[in-house]
């Protein structure tokens, strides 16, 4: 039971060699760059949702932040379509993987800190040590800050894997549960069903809402730096 539960996890092989390169980079297939004067409907609704994401993100940005435009609306429309890919049956979802998150998480980070570091020296060290602290708190405050900085790629990564692996969890449970209760008590087996529908349509807007979280705090560091 506990194999079968976390098979989905375990990262794919053909012949014996890991194929996750080839599932991340599947997404984009899904954003073909148009070729075309007029476009069909699917590629003008995908260039609507990413002009709407573009522009709620760089609301707060100024010019410098702006630059990381194309970077936060890639990052979101990734970790989107690979979180709906992994709902598919049979499939695997790379962000279940708290190293591939933590790949994402560590460089984003440490771009936003050096950056602040470098236009805005004197804000990002004084962050370490708030207006008005007391002679005695001073080592302990300087010390616990730092620990926060860099306890922030570890959360974002964290966070977006504990939220699908739970998710992917759920599902399997409840739909082990189903499948067996079909030969018990229908009626049981129904209502079971019908949770797992609920839970289903609960993960896409899961799927959708963690990348948008992630992409957003991500922003979020951007803007107290830039």
């Amino acid at each position: 039971m506990n194999e079968n539960l976390f098979a989905s996890f375990m990262t794919p092989t053909l012949l014996g060699l890991p194929i996750v390169i080839l599932i991340v980079s599947f997404p984009t297939i899904l954003f073909p760059s148009p070729s075309r004067l007029i476009n069909n409907r699917i590629i003008t609704i995908q260039q609507w949702l990413i002009k709407m994401i573009l522009k709620q993100m760089m609301l707060i940005h100024n010019i410098k932040g702006r630059s990381w435009s194309l970077m936060l609306t890639t990052l979101i429309l990734f970790i989107g379509t690979t979180n709906l890919l992994g709902l598919l049956p049979h499939s695997f979802t790379p962000t279940t993987q708290l190293s591939m998150n933590l790949a994402m998480a560590i460089p984003l980070w440490a771009g936003t800190v050096i950056l602040g570091f470098r236009h805005k020296t004197k804000m990002s060290l004084a962050h370490f040590l708030p207006q008005g602290t007391p002679i005695i708190l001073i080592p302990m405050l300087v010390i616990i800050e730092t620990i926060s900085l860099f306890i922030q790629p570890m959360a974002l990564a964290v966070r977006l894997t504990a939220n699908i692996t739970a998710g992917h969890l759920l599902i399997h449970l409840i739909g082990s549960a189903t499948s067996t209760l079909f030969s018990i008590s229908p009626p049981t087996a129904l209502t079971t069903f019908i949770i797992l529908l609920l839970l289903t349509i609960l993960e896409f807007a899961v799927a959708l809402i963690q990348a948008y979280v992630f992409t957003l705090l991500v922003s979020l560091y951007l803007h107290d730096n830039t």
